[in-house]
Order: structure tokens, then sequence, then C-alpha cells
């Protein structure tokens, strides 16, 4: 097992769904911590708020992106090339994986742990190739994942 693969068995174990691994493996490559991101992208589980509707490697990949060039404070304004990134983000993910709907890309293959709360089998690879897209993305325009200052 590879050490990406690991590294997101063992954050499915501790219970994150996609859009929050997404977060957290861009916070890890900071050597940071921020459990209120975590916290609030927990409301794109499951395709946002578990309707399995837009997917959470979608949306956790567009907060990464959020989190470099996004505004943050009053008097900051988003970074000229935050949308194209986006847009660039999104055409890509729908191309490569035929949707963004989190029901279209993993179908029946779920499971649920003792809480009742359901976590998709089929996402890792989806995961690791999403955040490959988005360090491409980033990189091509300037940033570096891992180092926002």
């Amino acid at each position: 097992m590879n050490e990406g693969a690991f590294e997101l068995f063992k954050l499915v174990s501790d219970g994150f769904c996609c859009s929050q691994i997404m977060m957290k493996l861009a916070l890890d490559m900071e050597e940071s911590e921020n459990e209120d991101l975590i916290r609030a992208m927990g409301g794109f589980c499951d395709g946002i708020g578990g309707t399995q509707k837009e997917c959470g490697v979608l949306t956790g990949g567009i907060g990464i992106i959020g989190l470099y060039a996004g505004k943050g404070k009053a008097k900051e304004w988003t970074k000229e090339d935050y949308g194209s990134m986006v847009r660039e983000y999104m055409d890509w993910f729908e191309e490569r994986f035929g949707s963004l709907e989190c029901v279209d890309l993993i179908g029946v293959y779920r499971f649920e742990d003792e809480n009742n709360r359901s976590y998709p089998v089929k996402c890792g690879d989806t995961i690791l190739e999403s955040f490959g897209k988005i360090q491409e993305i980033l990189q091509e325009h300037g940033y570096e994942l891992g180092s926002r200052e």
C-alpha cells in the first residue's frame, strides 16, 4: 500500500468524509491544523449535506483553491485567477470522472458505520488523483500547495 493510500485509509477510519479529507491533506502539507475549517467542510459530506449531489472531492478541491486564492478578510479580494482555477478544476473533474455528482460517481459502493454515517468505498483513487490535479493547477498559477505565505 502506498503512503497516500495509507493516509486516506487512516482518515476514513477516523471518520472524515471526502471534502474533509481533501482539506486535511492540504493542511497536512502545510503542517498546520484548523479544526474549524475541517468541521465546516463537513457540510459538503456525502454530496453536499448528504444529498449525494456535488461530490465532496470536487467541493473539497474548490475549497483548497479558495484557501490559496479566495477572500479571507475585509478589504481583501479573491485573486484574479481564482475563478479560472475553479473552472479548470471543475471542467477537468467532470471530463475525467464523467459527472460532478456523488451519486453518479459512487453508485451503490457504500457502507455504513455504527453511527449510521455512510462512506463511499470507491473514492480513494478519485481523491488521490484530484488532489494531484489541485496541486498542478495551483502550481501552474504560481501557488505552491503547502505554502500560503
